[in-house]
């Protein structure tokens, strides 16, 4: 089945209410991406989408609620690029590979991602999910005792440069856009997340508490409250 028809075949699967407000949706992506933010007045997206106002404020409320759900329809498309399968037996690598996708994707929804990602009061309960498949991820990490700093900081670094990296490309003029710029963070994101080798074969007791740290939730040898009180213990040790 080629791509069009399966959309079109989920498309039957959808309520009438349904296929109205991935229409409206859909529209406001499109003058979003072509026009930016400013493009995307409730008449705007009434008359792309074929339809009168009222039925944009029946299903979204508001203008700020469309925008809310456009960002919705954002991370859900974001994971569904993503591979989540977790099966990379090298989790360096699967961490550059996470990263390469969150940067593509924002290159290539330019005016998308800026909504999704430049708004923090937008994030969603997809968002949420991402973010569950990056802390997944790190965990890996330090399992592996290859994470060089706590799991909350690294997944911050791992946001910021992503970010930054899209943010700063698109702010430069076509002819000023060096591969090399989201090459260079990137590298320096793993270097700043990672060990170069398992942690826990360095010197001191940092980097065997990453590992154990991260190995905690798989375990049911001790109670929630003992875990509780061993994971307190082993930050101090590698904060």
């Amino acid at each position: 089945m080629d791509p069009t028809s399966g959309r079109r075949a989920a498309e039957n699967g959808l309520s009438a209410r349904e296929r109205t407000r991935r229409k409206i949706i859909e529209a406001a992506i499109d003058l979003l991406e072509r026009g930016g933010r400013d493009a995307v007045t409730t008449r705007a997206v009434a008359d792309a989408a074929g339809l009168q106002p009222p039925a944009l404020y029946r299903l979204f409320g508001d203008k700020e609620g469309l925008l809310d759900a456009v960002a919705e329809h954002g991370f859900a498309q974001f994971l569904a690029a993503k591979d989540l399968t977790g099966t990379d037996e090298d989790p360096v690598r699967e961490l550059r590979t996470g990263w390469d996708t969150a940067v593509e994707f924002g290159l290539a929804n330019p005016a998308l991602y800026v909504l999704m990602y430049g708004e923090p009061t937008r994030a969603s309960a997809v968002f949420r999910m991402g973010l569950e498949i990056l802390m997944e991820r790190i965990r890996r990490l330090a399992a592996a005792g290859l994470l060089r700093v706590g799991e909350d900081l690294a997944a911050q670094i791992i946001n910021a440069t992503a970010r930054g990296a899209v943010l700063t490309w698109l702010s430069l003029p076509e002819n000023a856009r060096d591969p090399a710029l989201l090459t260079t963070l990137r590298e320096a994101m793993v270097s700043a997340v990672t060990t170069e080798e398992p942690a826990v074969r360095e010197q001191g007791p940092a980097g065997a508490a990453l590992a154990l740290h991260a190995s905690l939730p798989e375990q049911n040898a001790l109670t929630s409250a003992e875990q509780h009180l061993l994971a307190e213990w082993l930050k101090r040790l590698y904060e």
